[in-house]
C-alpha cells in the first residue's frame, strides 16, 4: 500500500510532515463530501430503454437488494452458510483454514526476517564490510527454498479452501434443489428466484472465492499488525503504532460507510447477468419456432434491451468503483503515507530523544531503514485491512443472493411457495381481479392417500398455482384395467389434472387416492431424451445398476425397441454405449417410440399419454395400446384421435367452463365423438 515509504527521504524533509498530513486530510475530506453526492446519483441511475420488454423483478425484490449491506442481517446469513461449508472442527475445511493461517504466520515472520537481512546487507555495503555482506547474502540464498515453499503453501491452501467451500455448498444446494420436485416448483410455482442456474453455478463460485479471499485478506493483515506493533514498540515507542491503529479505525469506518452501495449493486449485477443469460437460452431453446415466425428482429430487440440494461448498470458500477478508488487512494494510501512519515520521524527529529545520542551514522541509518520498512509493512497491512471492507461489501451481495436461494429451497421443501397473484377469475365471471401483494398459499389442505391399483378424486378442486379455479369439485374413480380418455378444449384443465395427480401441483382440498408416484408414468408429446448412452434413453431415469438390479439385460431392452419398430436404431448407432445428443439425433417419431419402449421397460400401474402418438403410424399406435393392456398398464390418454376410442372404457370430458362429465365410452360416444 505504502510502497513509496521504501524510499524514505532524509529526516530534514520530514519536518513539515504533520502539516502535510493535515493538508492532505483536509483535501481528502473535501473530496469525500463532493464525491458522496455524485456516488449516490450514480448508484440511483437505472436507464430503461424499452420498459415494455423489461423482465424486471417486482418492488419487493428491489427492496431485498437494498438490504444487501454489511450489517447484522448479513452476518447472520453468513453464519448460516458457514455452518454448511465448515461442518465441524474435525472437517477437512477446518484443516485447510488452519493450514492457511499457519502459512500466513510463517509468511509474516519471513517478511520480518527479510527486513532484518536486507538492512544488514545494506549496512555491510555502506560500511564496506565484505565479510558481513557475504555472510548475510548467503543467508538469503539458503532461505530462498523455504520462502518459496511458504508462499506456494499459502496459495495451495487458499485455492483448495475455495474448492472445498464450493463443493460443500454446491452439493448441499443441489441436494435440496433436486429433491421432491423442488426444481419444478421453483420454476413453475414460485417466482421469488429467477435464473436459478446462475445462482447455483456462478454466484456460488463467486461467493466461495470472495469468502476465501476475505479470510486471507483479513487474517494476514491482523497478524502483520500484531507482530509489527510488537517490533515497532521496541524501536520507536508505543505512540507510533497507536497512531497508525487509530487511523485504521477512523478510515475503516469512513470507507465502510461509503462502500454500502457496493453490496446492493453487486446483487443487481448478478441479477442482470442472469436476465441476459436467460433471454439467450430462450432463443436457443425456441430457435425453430422463432425461425418459423421470422421473429429474429423482435428477439434482437429483446436481447439488445436486456444487454443495454446490463451495460448501463455495469457502467454505473465502474464509475462508482472508480470514484471509490480515488477515495481509497486518498484515505488508505496517501494520507496513510503522511501518517507513516510522521510516526517514523519521531525518534530522529525529537530533540529530547536519547535513543541515538551515542549512535554512529551507520547505526542510525540501519535503525532508520529497519523501522521505516517495518512501518511500511504495518502500513500495508492496515491498508489491506481497510480495503478488505470493499471485498466485504461484495461478499454481502453474494451472501444475500445465496441466502435467498437457500430460504426458497427450504420453503419449497416444506410445501410452501410464494408468488405474485397476477389475476384470479371467479367461476362464471369474465372480470379479472388484480392482486398486488404476495401471499403464501396453504398447500396442505388436501389429503393424499397411497393405494395400489386405484385412482380416486374425491371433491378435489382443480386450481392453478395462480389461484384460478378450473373445476370446483372433481370426483371420479379409476381402477386398474380401465383405460380413460381425457378430452376437452384447451385450458379446460387436462394438464392441471395430471400435474395434481403427479404431485407437481399442491392439492388445495378434497382427497386424492393414488399409487406412489413411482408407479405413475408420464409420456408427453415431445419426450425428453437425457444426456448419456442409447441404453440410458430406454431405462431413464434408471441407471445401468438399476437395470441389473431388476434382472434385465441389454437383450431385453432390444426386445422393447423391436416391439415399437425401433430395432434399427441399435444397428445404426453401433452399440448400447454410444453417446449422442439424442434430442437432435432422433426424429420426432423415433423419440415418441423411444418413450413407448421406456414405458414398457418401467411397467407402471398407470400411465398418462399426452398426445404421445401424434408422430407414429396407426399400426404402432395400436400395438402400443394392445401391449399396455397385456402387461397390465392402465392408461390415461389425452388425444383427439377417434381411432383411440376403442382402446378405452371411460371418457372424462371437461368443457372449460368449470363443468365435467365422466361416463362409459359407449354412452359418451354419441355426445362427444361426433
Amino acid at each position: 500500500m505504502v510502497g513509496i515509504l521504501s524510499k524514505i527521504p532524509p529526516p530534514a524533509q520530514l519536518l513539515n510532515s504533520k502539516a502535510a498530513g493535515i493538508a492532505v486530510a483536509s483535501v481528502g475530506a473535501g473530496i469525500l463530501l463532493l464525491w458522496k453526492k455524485k456516488l449516490e446519483d450514480l448508484s440511483a441511475k437505472r436507464k430503461d430503454l424499452t420498459g415494455d420488454l423489461h423482465i424486471s423483478l417486482d418492488e419487493e425484490r428491489k427492496q431485498k437488494k437494498e438490504k444487501a449491506a454489511v450489517d447484522a442481517v448479513f452476518f447472520r446469513k453468513l453464519l448460516r452458510i458457514l455452518k454448511i461449508i465448515v461442518p465441524g472442527w474435525l472437517s477437512p475445511e477446518t484443516g485447510y483454514l488452519v493450514l492457511v493461517a499457519l502459512s500466513l504466520i510463517a509468511r509474516t515472520y519471513c517478511d520480518v526476517w527479510m527486513i532484518h537481512n536486507g538492512t544488514a546487507i545494506e549496512r555491510s555495503i555502506i560500511g564496506g564490510d565484505f565479510g558481513g555482506f557475504k555472510y548475510n547474502l548467503l543467508q538469503l540464498v539458503y532461505a530462498m527454498p523455504f520462502l518459496a515453499v511458504v508462499n506456494q503453501l499459502m496459495k495451495f491452501g487458499l485455492n483448495e479452501l475455495k474448492l472445498r467451500f464450493r463443493t460443500r455448498l454446491t452439493l448441499h444446494l443441489y441436494e435440496q434443489y433436486l429433491s421432491s420436485f423442488t426444481f419444478y416448483k421453483m420454476s413453475n410455482l414460485d417466482n421469488r428466484i429467477a435464473n436459478a442456474d446462475q445462482l447455483l453455478t456462478q454466484d456460488v463460485d463467486k461467493f466461495c472465492n470472495s469468502l476465501a479471499e476475505l479470510y486471507s485478506n483479513v487474517s494476514k493483515p491482523l497478524l502483520d499488525i500484531a507482530i509489527y506493533v510488537q517490533k515497532l514498540t521496541g524501536a520507536i515507542g508505543i505512540q507510533g503504532p497507536a497512531i497508525m491503529l487509530g487511523y485504521l479505525a477512523v478510515s475503516g469506518l469512513v470507507l465502510t460507510r461509503l462502500r454500502r452501495p457496493v453490496g446492493r449493486m453487486t446483487a443487481e449485477e448478478q441479477h442482470l447477468e442472469g436476465e441476459f443469460r436467460f433471454v439467450n437460452s430462450r432463443l436457443i431453446t425456441n430457435s425453430e419456432e422463432i425461425a418459423f415466425y421470422q421473429g429474429e428482429k423482435r428477439e434482437k430487440q429483446t436481447i439488445d434491451s436486456t444487454f443495454q440494461r446490463l451495460v448501463n448498470h455495469l457502467r454505473n458500477f465502474i464509475q462508482f468503483r472508480s470514484s471509490m478508488g480515488i477515495i481509497d487512494n486518498v484515505i488508505a494510501k496517501y494520507v496513510a503515507t503522511v501518517v507513516g512519515f510522521s510516526v517514523v520521524s519521531r525518534p530522529f527529529l525529537n530533540k529530547t530523544s536519547t535513543r541515538h545520542l551515542n549512535s554512529t551514522h551507520s547505526e542510525r541509518m540501519e535503525d532508520y531503514y529497519r523501522s521505516g520498512r517495518m512501518l511500511v509493512k504495518m502500513a500495508e497491512a492496515i491498508g489491506r485491512l481497510v480495503l478488505a471492507g470493499r471485498e466485504l461489501t461484495r461478499l454481502a451481495g453474494y451472501t444475500s443472493r445465496v441466502s435467498d436461494l437457500m430460504g426458497v429451497l427450504k420453503d419449497l421443501s416444506k410445501g410452501k411457495y410464494q408468488r405474485t397473484m397476477v389475476s384470479s377469475q371467479s367461476k362464471g365471471e369474465n372480470a379479472k381481479q388484480e392482486k398486488t401483494s404476495k401471499e403464501y398459499l396453504d398447500s396442505n389442505q388436501g389429503e393424499i392417500i397411497e393405494t395400489d391399483h386405484l385412482i380416486r378424486f374425491e371433491n378435489v378442486p382443480l386450481v392453478t398455482p395462480n389461484g384460478d379455479v378450473l373445476i370446483d369439485d372433481l370426483s371420479f374413480e379409476v381402477r386398474s384395467g380401465i383405460n380413460v380418455l381425457v378430452c376437452g378444449p384447451n385450458g379446460c384443465g387436462k394438464s392441471s389434472l395430471f400435474r395434481i395427480l403427479g404431485e407437481l401441483w399442491p392439492l388445495f382440498g378434497g382427497k386424492l387416492v393414488k399409487p406412489h408416484r413411482s408407479k405413475l408414468f408420464y409420456v408427453p408429446q415431445r419426450p425428453y431424451m437425457t444426456l448419456g448412452t442409447l441404453r440410458d434413453q430406454v431405462i431413464y431415469p434408471d441407471t445401468k445398476e438399476d437395470l441389473h438390479r431388476k434382472g434385465l439385460t441389454d437383450q431385453d431392452l432390444e426386445e422393447y425397441l423391436n416391439q415399437v419398430h425401433l430395432g434399427n436404431i441399435l444397428e445404426r448407432e453401433g452399440s448400447w454405449d454410444t453417446i449422442q445428443d439424442w434430442m437432435d439425433v432422433l426424429s420426432g417419431g423415433e423419440k415418441q417410440r423411444m418413450a413407448m419402449a421406456r414405458l414398457f421397460y418401467h411397467k407402471p400401474q398407470f400411465a398418462i399419454l399426452d398426445e404421445c402418438t401424434s408422430a407414429v403410424s396407426v399400426d404402432v399406435e395400436g400395438f402400443m395400446y394392445t401391449r399396455c393392456r397385456e402387461v397390465g398398464i392402465t392408461l390415461f390418454t389425452v388425444s383427439h384421435r377417434k381411432s383411440l376410442w376403442k382402446y378405452h372404457e371411460y371418457v372424462l370430458y371437461m368443457d372449460g367452463r368449470g363443468s365435467y362429465e365422466y361416463k362409459p365410452i359407449d354412452s359418451a360416444t354419441t355426445e362427444f365423438g361426433s
